[in-house]
């Protein structure tokens, strides 16, 4: 029970910092399993392969280089809101050891695809903020801060997982209420 908690609670931190940035993540779990300090469920051994470690490598570089562009920051946003959901659905899914393949799926779309994909939203929209407010020349430092938000959090997670996995719910429930609340003032 204590390895099924751990595992669902890698999942959902490393699903959280895909929110901020899809590759990073994916790379850290990458490196992570790699080196065997996290184990794979079975089926996704692809995912520590050396193939995997240049792709999401090469990835992870140009995703952060990418947010530095003025107007590909904001178009980037849109590609990445339905990749994050797939990268959280991913890490989640990778992690559960679970010997019913539906539970495993349904756990990582709920929790992985969910989380992340609600971090990723709130982000855009305070891209956008920024954006608005400051002709793009903020969205730089809204850039570095989230890809040292996903490479700290994502490194935590090899040694605190359930601590990061809690910070990742407060966030997202602190989003999901934003978005929600601005879905509700558009609509009005």
């Amino acid at each position: 029970m204590t390895e099924l908690i751990v595992s669902l609670a890698v999942g959902i931190a490393l699903s959280a910092c895909s929110g901020f940035r899809v590759f990073i993540p994916m790379l850290v779990a990458n490196l992570a399993t790699r080196f065997h300090i996290l184990d794979l469920s079975n089926g996704f051994e692809w995912l520590s392969s050396p193939t995997a470690t240049f792709i999401l490598g090469a990835a992870t570089l140009a995703e952060i280089m990418a947010y530095y562009i003025p107007v590909v920051d904001n178009l980037l946003d849109t590609i990445t809101t339905p990749a994050s959901f797939v990268a959280g659905t991913i890490l989640t899914t990778s992690f559960l050891k679970i010997d019913s393949p539906e539970l495993q799926w349904t756990l990582g779309i709920l929790a992985g695809g969910g989380m992340a994909s609600t971090i990723q939203t709130g982000t855009g929209l305070l891209r956008l903020a920024s954006t608005k407010f400051t002709g793009g020349f903020g969205n730089a430092f809204f850039s570095t801060f989230e890809n040292s938000v996903a490479v700290f959090f994502s490194l935590l997670t090899l040694w605190l997982p359930i601590l990061v996995a809690f910070l990742g719910v407060l966030l997202f429930v602190f989003l999901l209420k934003k978005v929600l609340k601005r879905i509700q003032t558009k609509n009005k």
